[in-house]
């Protein structure tokens, strides 16, 4: 993911999905661990809902 990219996504989060800094800081340390798709990462961990998620993967193809 680029700078731009993952800064745009982690303003969504919290702009637009009202993801709180721990739960992003949270998955942050789990991406850098494991590395993947910090949506999913954001789901599994249970920080984010089903329909969050869902609301993500449409931003990112709209964007």
């Amino acid at each position: 993911m680029t700078s731009k990219t993952e800064s745009r996504l982690l303003n969504f989060l919290k702009e637009d999905l009202a993801i709180s800094n721990s739960s992003i800081t949270i998955a942050l340390r789990h991406f850098e661990q494991d590395p993947g798709p910090l949506p999913i990462i954001l789901w599994q961990y249970g920080l984010i809902t089903l329909e969050q998620l869902d609301r993500i993967y449409d931003w990112m193809e709209a964007g």
